[in-house]
């Protein structure tokens, strides 16, 4: 078969599938040079009637087996994060809910597991809130995560930035929220460019001043922080804040485009990994990080270095769709059915990007079966209108 891709500006081009996908089989031994979370899309219902801006619609068997996948190449699940829609179609009920089923689902099947904690309930539109209902927004969702048995990651928050006067507000609601956690959290720090809604997350649009308060934050409450998320695609501000942590506090990096230098690390440290571009890179990934646990870096390296030219595909400008392109290539993997997202997201990137990022996955031998992932994108490309 040969595929005809469209390319920006009109015309195509001629692809021919891969003929032998990279075989990585489940089970292996257990990570245990880094600790590595996967942050899992969901799987839409595609019959429910719905509508953007409506309660969302999950298919409960699929979105749970594709974490059942996940667990069973031995990498850890990030749940209820960004990569599932929060605040982008995913609404706070649909989430809760998917957080104690995958709280369950993860006791059952022996899988690690964190849920995102925040503070969506809060209608952005609504300005007559303040700090003391943000606070109670995280404290409600932080008791859905502990009663399900889950650790959190205390997400950033739209409705905190929208409302805090100075890294000072930050330093209190954070402060009063680490004091009563159960387990220690995750910390998460989203950049602008996943979530224009961040800008001047802790404070202060300088990163060199918002890092300090984090500083700040962590050195107060040591015992009850886990660890940070980093999503601010920036390698040297992400080391340069990771040798200032702690002694037992993690950098999760959440950076998809330098996430192999940042995970291999180096003579002062390495960063573990929180990642949305595990969705579908979660086989070779956890395969790359068995390589390092053997003290091969070189063979990590090999493994994961091809598939950073995906990623940043997958998360160009604007970054925030980079979902649409994770669930497609769950779809053409075989993971789910049909490539119908919450919220209409579907739609959010064009067809040349789509057909991209089928292509660099192809040629990454990403699809357990080339042959159906191709059948089926031919059939993407002609509802759209290129010809075959």
């Amino acid at each position: 078969m040969i595929l005809r891709l469209p390319v920006p500006g009109g015309g195509t081009r001629p692809h021919r599938p891969c003929a032998e996908p990279a075989r990585f089989a489940p089970g292996g031994a257990p990570l245990t040079s880094r600790v590595v979370f996967a942050a899992a899309h969901v799987v839409a219902d595609p019959y429910a009637d719905t509508a953007p801006g409506g309660p969302a619609a999950v298919d409960w068997d699929a979105t749970l087996a594709f974490r059942r996948h996940l667990w069973s190449h031995g990498l850890g699940v990030a749940e209820a994060m960004d990569t599932a829609q929060r605040g982008m179609g995913l609404d706070w009920p649909v989430a809760a809910e998917l957080i104690r089923r995958s709280a369950a689902e993860a006791r059952a099947a022996g899988g690690r597991l964190v849920c995102g904690a925040g503070t969506d309930q809060l209608a952005l539109t609504e300005r007559s809130y303040g700090l003391d209902e943000v606070r109670a927004a995280y404290e409600e969702q932080l008791a859905v995560c502990e009663e399900s048995g889950a650790r959190a990651v205390l997400m950033a928050s739209r409705a905190l930035a929208a409302v805090a006067r100075g890294p000072e507000d930050y330093l209190e609601v954070y402060g009063r929220l680490l004091k009563q956690v159960a387990e220690p959290v995750v910390l998460h720090w989203l950049g602008p460019m996943f979530d224009p809604a961040l800008e001047g997350y802790w404070g202060d649009a300088d990163p060199d001043a918002a890092a300090r308060t984090v500083r700040e934050l962590i050195a107060a409450h040591p015992d009850k922080v886990d660890g940070i998320k980093i999503s601010l695609l920036d390698a040297r501000r992400e080391t340069g804040l990771r040798r200032l942590l702690p002694d037992g506090v993690r950098c999760y990096t959440g950076d998809d485009f330098h996430y192999p230098e940042l995970i291999e690390g180096d003579g002062h440290g390495a960063s573990d990994a929180l990642l949305g571009v595990l969705d579908p890179l979660g086989p070779v990934a956890a395969e790359a990080v068995r390589a390092l646990d053997a003290g091969d870096a070189p063979g990590f390296r090999a493994l994961l270095d091809p598939t950073v030219e995906l990623a940043r595909h997958l998360f160009q400008e604007p970054t925030r769709f980079y979902k649409t392109g994770v669930v497609l290539l769950a779809w053409l993997a075989g993971h789910q059915s049909h490539f119908t997202m919450v919220g209409g997201l579907q739609s959010a990137r064009s067809l040349p990007h789509l057909a991209r990022a089928y292509e660099l996955a192809d040629g990454l031998g990403l699809f357990p079966d080339p042959e159906a992932a191709a059948a089926r994108m031919r059939h993407l490309l002609i509802v759209q209108g290129v010809a075959q």
